[in-house]
C-alpha cells in the first residue's frame, strides 16, 4: 500500500464532489480532513456522508425512502398495535381517551418524532439516538449521556418483538376460542406458542438484505391494506341493530363519556391511557437505524421517520374513532373468557363470520409487524455492540458473510425475548409491564439527545439537508416535556389504597427501572473507566497514525462562505474543543 499525497487525495473530491468537512452533516472529523480509502476507488456520497461520522458502510444500500417507510410503518404496526393494547386505551379511560385524548397524545408525538427526524438527518448511523447524545452532549458528560440512552432504548427494542408477539399469540388463541367456546387459553400455552413465533422471526430476520426489504414491502402494504379494510368492514358490518342497540354510539357518550377504569381522576386517567398511543406510535424511529442501509439516507430517513408518525396518527386516530362509535360493553370487552378485548370486542359488534375474518387481517398484520420489529431490534444491537456496549461484544457485531447481515445479533435479542415472555407466567398485569417499559424506554431514549441538542448545543447544532429551522427548539420543548410528562404518569398503578395487590401493581417501575439501576451502578463502578462513546471505525487522516497514512491538513479544498454559514467551521472547531467525540 502506499500513501497518497494531499494533491491526489484532493482530486478525489473534485468534479463537484464534496470533502468531509463540507457535508451537511455533523461531522465528528476535523475540518479538512478526508476519509482514507485503501482501495482509491472513493466513496460515494452516502459512503462519505457516513464516514464523515466516523464509520465505514457495512451494509449494501438497499432501502430507499418507500422501503424504508415500509419497515418503518411495519414496526408500527397500527392495526395489530391497537389490538395488543386496547386492554390499557380503552381500558383506563374508555371512549373518551380514544378520540380526543389520541388527538392531544399526537401533538406531542409528532414533535417528538420531527425532533428526532432532524437529528437522523444530522447523524444518519445506526446508532442513531445513543450516536447523537454523544455527540451534542459538553465533553464530560458525553459518554454518559450516550450510555443511558443506548441502554434504554436498547430496552425498547428487545421488548418490541416479544410484546408484539404476545399480543399475536393472544389474538391466535382468542380465534381458537372464538371456534370453539369450550377452549380458554392457558398461560403456559401462550407462552410457548409467543416463542414459536419469536423463532420463525429469527430465521426471517437473518437473511439478506434484499430480501428483507421486500418481505417487510409486502408487510408494510398487507398491514395497510388490512387496516383501511378493517376500518371500513366494521362501521360497515355492525350488526349492534339486532341487539337492540343504535348503529352507532352517540357522539355525546363517545366523546363525554370517561370510563372509569383506574382509580384516579378523570384527566389523569386519559393520560394513563396515552400507553396505548406512545407504544403503537413508538415505531418511527426504525428508519434511523436503518440509515446505513438507505441511499441517500440524510434526506431519505427522516422523511421516512416524519411520514411514518404523520400517516400512523390520522390512520389510528380514524381506527380509535371506528371502535369508539361501535363498542358495546367495555368492562365485557376488557373480562371475556377470550383473553383478548380486541376479540372480544369484534365479537360484540359483528356477525361471526366478519369478527373472524377482521381477527385473521390483524394475526397477520401482526406476525408482519413482529418480524419488523425484529430488524430494528438487531441493528441497534449491533451498532451498540460494535462500540463495545455488551459481554462478548466482538461475538455480536459481526456481520454475516454470506447474507450481509448482522445475524448474530439478530439471536442475541431473539433469546433475551423468550427469557422476558416469562412474564406471561404471571398473568396479564405482570405481562403488561413488556408494554409499558416500551413506551418509557423509547420516549426516554428518544426525548434524551432532543434534549442535549435544546439546553447544550443551541448555537453547535450543524443541521443537516432536512431541518426544522427556526422551529426546531420550541418543538424539541415540547418533545422534551411531553415525555417528562408521561413517564411517571405511565408507571402509575390501576388501584391504590387498599385495593392495590402485589398481583394488581404496575411493574414497570421494576422492569424498566431495575435494569436501568443496574446499568447506571455498572457505569460508576467500572464503565465510565473504558466506555467513551460510539468508536468510530472509519481510518481517516487525522485519526490514523500508520506510516502508509499522510496527515493531510490541507486534502479537502477550503470551505466557501457559505459552508462557513452552514456551520461547517464552527461545528469542526467545536468537535476540536471536545464538543464530540
Amino acid at each position: 500500500m502506499t500513501a497518497r499525497n494531499d494533491s491526489s487525495v484532493a482530486n478525489d473530491y473534485g468534479n463537484g464532489k464534496r470533502s468531509v468537512a463540507q457535508e451537511p452533516v455533523t461531522s465528528v472529523l476535523p475540518d479538512g480532513d478526508v476519509p482514507y480509502e485503501p482501495a482509491g476507488r472513493g466513496f460515494d456520497q452516502d459512503e462519505e456522508v457516513l464516514a464523515a461520522l466516523g464509520y465505514k458502510s457495512e451494509f449494501r444500500r438497499e432501502f430507499g425512502l418507500f422501503t424504508t417507510f415500509c419497515v418503518s410503518f411495519a414496526v408500527l404496526g397500527l392495526l395489530p398495535s391497537f389490538a395488543s393494547t386496547m386492554y390499557y386505551g380503552l381500558g383506563y379511560a374508555g371512549t373518551a381517551g380514544m378520540t380526543w385524548g389520541w388527538l392531544i397524545a399526537m401533538i406531542g408525538i409528532q414533535c417528538v418524532a420531527m425532533s428526532m427526524a432532524e437529528l437522523c438527518s444530522s447523524m444518519p448511523t445506526s446508532g442513531g439516538l445513543y450516536y447523537a447524545s454523544a455527540v451534542l452532549a459538553p465533553k464530560e458528560w458525553g459518554p454518559f449521556a450516550s450510555w443511558i440512552t443506548g441502554w434504554s432504548n436498547w430496552l425498547a427494542q428487545i421488548t418490541a418483538a416479544p410484546s408484539v408477539n404476545y399480543g399475536t399469540a393472544s389474538m391466535i388463541l382468542a380465534a381458537a376460542s372464538m371456534y370453539d367456546p369450550s377452549y380458554i387459553p392457558t398461560n403456559w400455552q401462550t407462552f410457548l406458542l409467543t416463542v414459536f413465533i419469536m423463532l420463525l422471526h429469527g430465521c426471517m430476520s437473518s437473511l439478506p438484505t434484499r430480501w428483507l426489504a421486500q418481505v417487510n414491502s409486502y408487510g408494510s402494504n398487507f398491514n395497510m391494506l388490512a387496516l383501511v379494510v378493517v376500518i371500513i368492514l366494521i362501521p360497515a358490518g355492525t350488526d349492534r341493530e339486532a341487539r337492540g342497540l343504535p348503529r352507532f354510539t352517540p357522539s355525546s357518550e363517545v366523546w363525554g363519556s370517561v370510563y372509569k377504569g383506574m382509580e384516579f381522576p378523570a384527566g389523569l386517567r386519559i393520560l394513563a391511557s396515552f400507553i396505548s398511543v406512545i407504544w403503537t406510535m413508538s415505531g418511527y424511529d426504525s428508519p434511523f437505524h436503518l440509515s446505513e442501509e438507505c441511499t441517500n439516507a440524510n434526506v431519505a430517513s427522516p422523511r421516512a421517520i416524519v411520514l411514518t408518525s404523520a400517516v400512523g396518527g390520522l390512520f389510528g386516530w380514524f381506527l380509535q374513532l371506528v371502535v369508539a362509535y361501535t363498542v358495546v360493553d367495555i368492562g365485557g370487552a376488557l373480562d371475556s373468557d377470550l383473553g383478548q378485548p380486541f376479540a372480544a370486542y369484534l365479537m360484540q359488534c359483528l356477525p361471526r363470520k366478519s369478527a373472524m375474518t377482521v381477527l385473521a387481517l390483524t394475526i397477520i398484520a401482526g406476525f408482519a409487524m413482529g418480524q419488523g420489529n425484529m430488524i430494528a431490534a438487531s441493528r441497534v444491537t449491533f451498532a451498540y455492540a460494535r462500540d463495545g456496549c455488551f459481554p462478548l461484544s466482538r461475538y455480536w457485531a459481526r456481520v454475516n458473510r454470506r447474507t450481509q447481515t448482522p445475524v448474530n445479533a439478530v439471536w442475541f435479542n431473539a433469546v433475551i425475548g423468550c427469557l422476558l415472555l416469562l412474564l406471561i407466567l404471571g398473568g396479564d398485569v405482570v405481562v403488561g409491564a413488556l408494554f409499558s417499559v416500551g413506551a418509557i424506554a423509547a420516549f426516554v431514549a428518544f426525548a434524551t439527545p432532543v434534549f442535549i441538542r435544546v439546553v447544550f448545543t443551541r448555537d453547535d447544532f450543524r443541521p443537516g439537508p432536512w431541518n426544522l429551522g427556526r422551529f426546531s427548539v420550541p418543538v424539541g420543548v415540547v418533545a422534551c416535556a411531553f415525555t417528562a410528562l408521561m413517564v411517571p404518569v405511565l408507571c402509575l398503578p390501576a388501584s391504590v389504597g387498599r385495593d392495590l395487590t402485589p398481583s394488581g401493581m404496575n411493574w414497570t417501575c421494576l422492569v424498566y427501572g431495575g435494569p436501568m439501576l443496574l446499568v447506571s451502578i455498572w457505569w460508576v463502578v467500572s464503565a465510565h473507566k473504558w466506555f467513551k462513546g460510539p468508536k468510530v471505525n472509519v481510518a481517516h487522516m487525522m485519526l490514523d497514525r500508520q506510516a502508509d497514512v499522510v496527515e493531510g491538513r490541507e486534502a479537502a479544498p477550503e470551505v466557501d462562505d457559505d459552508d462557513k454559514a452552514q456551520g461547517g467551521k464552527k461545528a469542526a472547531e467545536a468537535k476540536r474543543e471536545g464538543k464530540g467525540l
